[in-house]
């Protein structure tokens, strides 16, 4: 049977795959060994950077986060190289102003990057304008993305319906985008809801769609099933040794599932197997960043609290520092409340660690007693426009005494950021050498001043 319409393929083992599974703390040496091999087996692209990467390369591994793309691209030489972006927030935890912004995204094209996956929190595309801006003057892919979240258990609801995800769609393909990406970051998507929502934005919008979800729930391979038969264009996978859990799909058991079908990648499997004996072979390096306190490989709780993994680790720390674990499974039942009063952001990086934090204090000190900085910036509007509206009389407690006034602002979260980089020229001077460093100073302030200390063998500043 001919190759009719063959999926195309973005392997996601070198970021989100490392990053689920061991913490996102492999090295580049690591990669090099099977980059080559990576490289013929036709993936539409390969995950490099983005994410937790730049933080974890600069804090953790003692790695310029900026090399990586170029060792890579010695070897790597014929496929694209993907990055996640987090629109406004970068790689960082907050909305950095847009010169920041503009430089970032021009020093990530001039080391390498092919494809930007831009998402925000909050789905307010407006938080992708300055960097698109940038991608797309520089002539390279522009995946705008969606944050997948549900109202109930399955699309519907007043927020989180079919309607939902088709507008933004369409928002993101007028705004030039060259894919759409629904990126459903706790694996929530269900196998029939993944073939109607394929199937409609098939219908709605003319630009390749790319399904992005995780194995956390265990429906992953129904859901891929699906997808492929609703004519989704391209799917994340990993090799198998960081697959399953809370990483992504196994390519190789995809590609020998398609073979001989009209959908059939056409991917060589000894290749494959290959690529993946190598990255067996490395991962006692990082044993002990391997989550092996259950046996379980999915997490069936995350169909009931839609909270992904990173954020429920998150949670256990800060409880195990209060010494109040046992009261975990209050700020299980107090997660949603506190979601739906904040707006009902998908739990996706920062909103996730807004919300999570926000329920801890609440369970633990009582309703709002205590209300985080971050609270009050999403209340005031520095994030962008939440998917339903904040609890007023939340907003109302939180803004009370707030430094930036008690009215919230419904502009472009960029607009009210005054520029930043010539500020960090003056702190970070002495330590930041490169226009690399100075963003990197730009991002992270105190760890990235440090990296660099350390880098070039000066005392911190």
């Amino acid at each position: 049977m001919t190759n009719a319409n063959p999926v195309k393929f973005m392997d996601v083992t070198f970021r989100d795959g490392q990053q689920s599974l061991l913490a996102t703390r492999m090295k580049t040496e690591d990669m090099i060994p099977v980059a080559e091999e990576l490289d013929r087996v036709g993936f539409w692209a390969v995950e490099i950077w983005g994410g937790a990467t730049f933080d974890s390369m600069s804090r953790f591994l003692g790695e310029d986060p900026w090399e990586r793309p170029r060792v890579l691209k010695k070897y790597i030489k014929n496929t694209p190289f993907a990055m996640l972006l987090r629109g406004q927030n970068l790689v960082g935890y907050r909305h950095y102003a847009d010169d920041v912004v503009r430089a970032f995204v021009e020093k990530s094209v001039e080391v390498g990057i092919d494809v930007f996956r831009v998402f925000d929190a909050l789905n307010d595309l407006r938080n992708f304008e300055t960097s698109v801006e940038v991608i797309k003057k520089n002539g390279r892919h522009f995946q705008g993305s969606i944050c997948f979240s549900l109202t109930e258990s399955k699309i519907g609801g007043p927020i989180f319906n079919l309607q939902y995800y088709l507008d933004k769609a369409r928002e993101i393909e007028d705004m030039g985008a060259d894919s759409i990406c629904i990126k459903d970051m706790a694996g929530l998507i269900s196998p029939y809801d993944a073939e109607m929502l394929i199937k409609a934005l098939k219908e709605t919008v003319r630009i390749p769609i790319h399904l992005h979800t995780h194995y956390t729930s265990g429906m992953a391979g129904m859901v891929y099933i699906k997808a492929i038969e609703a004519g989704v264009d391209i799917l994340d996978c990993c090799m198998a040794p960081l697959a399953l859990r809370s990483s992504h799909l196994a390519i190789e058991p995809v590609a020998v599932a398609l073979q001989g079908t009209p959908r059939d990648p056409g991917f060589d499997l000894d290749r494959l197997v290959k690529i993946g004996q190598h990255v067996e072979s490395i991962l006692p390096k990082y044993a002990n960043f391997i989550n092996n306190s259950r046996y379980s490989v999915i997490d069936i709780n995350v169909l009931k609290h839609q909270i992904p993994g990173g954020m429920i680790s998150n949670l256990v720390s800060q409880l195990k520092d209060a010494k109040a674990l046992h009261r975990l499974d209050e700020v299980y039942a107090e997660l949603p409340r506190t979601r739906a009063e904040l707006g009902m952001p998908p739990l996706v990086t920062p909103t996730s660690q807004i919300v999570g934090v926000q329920a801890v204090l609440n369970v633990l000190f009582g309703r709002y007693k205590i209300i985080t900085n971050q609270v009050k910036d999403l209340c005031y509007g520095l994030y962008g426009r939440t998917p339903a509206p904040i609890d007023p009389e939340v907003q109302a407690k939180a803004l009370k005494g707030y430094k930036r006034g008690q009215t919230p602002v419904t502009g472009r979260p960029g607009d009210y950021l005054e520029p930043e980089l010539d500020v960090v020229k003056a702190d970070c001077g002495a330590v930041a050498k490169t226009e690399e460093d100075l963003i990197t100073c730009a991002i992270y302030p105190i760890t990235g001043k440090e990296f660099l200390a350390k880098k070039y063998g000066l005392a911190a500043a």
